[in-house]
């Protein structure tokens, strides 16, 4: 099974923590989030990935290592102009063979069973499969009794349903997508289902999902990796024993903390220090900073 990670975007809603990295590489629970990704595809029997790439895409080219870091071939096709989701994944044309695959956001982080959802696609003639579920408030997507997908809606709406960030997809819908120049794979949906094309849905429950597409997102995603503990402190660290991590917090790789600091509720990145008696709270602290104030809600 192959599949695609869309890696593309600019990451505005969560500047200034893209400013400098490309959303795929922001760190959740001291990981890339793309990491994440990919151990995730793996576990589900992917066996080759290509990703998408334009903002800061050096360092996703960097990182990625061909897959050698993952053990899993991983493709990387760079976009000198964005091309969107749909110009994305017509950019990708080549990469498919005959069967159908997966494409998936990078900035989410789930346990959506992939098997069950694939299943469901090979079931009908579906040339898409969106999976789906019920997460106010995005809410937007419209099915029927059979799972067909009806409308997809521009806004929240009762009665509908989210869409995960992730597709199964049959080649043949790529006829259907203009090569070279910027799109949205959903507005192609919204065509293909005017004209009466199989766009179905697999709905599921039960799982975890949690996108990092917004600042708060990003907050709740990094202390849910922390599953019940208070913390996280990544290698290479030194904190000073009058130093405090309270409520939660997640430490960097390599951070520095010194005599009576306090960190509350608060991400800071690798390579941070943070001078004598200063506090963090409820703040993010980019990587390679030097914190010489009190911060409080607040990104650095």
């Amino acid at each position: 099974m192959k599949a695609m990670i869309l890696a593309a975007g600019l990451g505005t809603r969560l500047r200034p923590l893209t400013s400098n990295i490309p959303k795929a590489l922001v760190p959740v629970g001291n990981r890339p989030v793309i990491d994440r990704v990919i151990q995730y595809l793996k576990k589900q029997g992917v066996s080759e990935i290509v990703v998408n790439a334009h903002h800061h895409h050096q360092q996703i080219v960097k990182h990625l290592n061909c897959g050698r870091p993952f053990g899993i071939d991983i493709d990387v096709r760079v976009e000198p102009e964005i091309l969107g989701t749909g110009g994305g994944i017509k950019n990708t044309e080549d990469f498919w063979d005959a069967d159908p695959f997966i494409v998936i956001n990078s900035d989410i982080i789930t346990d959506i069973d992939l098997a069950e959802a694939c299943k469901a696609h090979k079931k009908g003639d579906n040339l898409a499969t969106l999976a789906l579920h019920d997460y106010e408030p995005f809410n937007q997507i419209r099915i029927d009794d059979r799972l067909n997908i009806m409308d997809i809606a521009r806004e929240n709406r009762s009665g509908r349903l989210a869409f995960t960030g992730i597709h199964i997809i049959e080649p043949g819908l790529l006829a259907h997508i203009k090569g070279g120049v910027y799109s949205n794979i959903i507005d192609y949906y919204r065509e293909l289902i005017k004209s009466g094309k199989p766009i179905r849905a697999h709905v599921s429950k039960g799982h975890y999902w949690r996108d990092i597409g917004s600042i708060k997102s990003y907050i709740l995603a990094n202390k849910e990796t922390l599953k019940g503990t208070s913390s996280l402190v990544g290698s290479g660290c030194h904190i000073e024993a009058s130093a405090r991590l309270m409520d939660w917090a997640v430490i960097g790789e390599k951070a520095i903390l010194e005599h009576d600091v306090e960190v509350r509720r608060s991400i800071l990145w690798k390579n941070v220090k943070v001078k004598r008696g200063i506090k963090v709270i409820d703040s993010i602290v980019t990587a390679s900073r030097e914190v010489v104030t009190d911060l409080i809600d607040e990104i650095l």
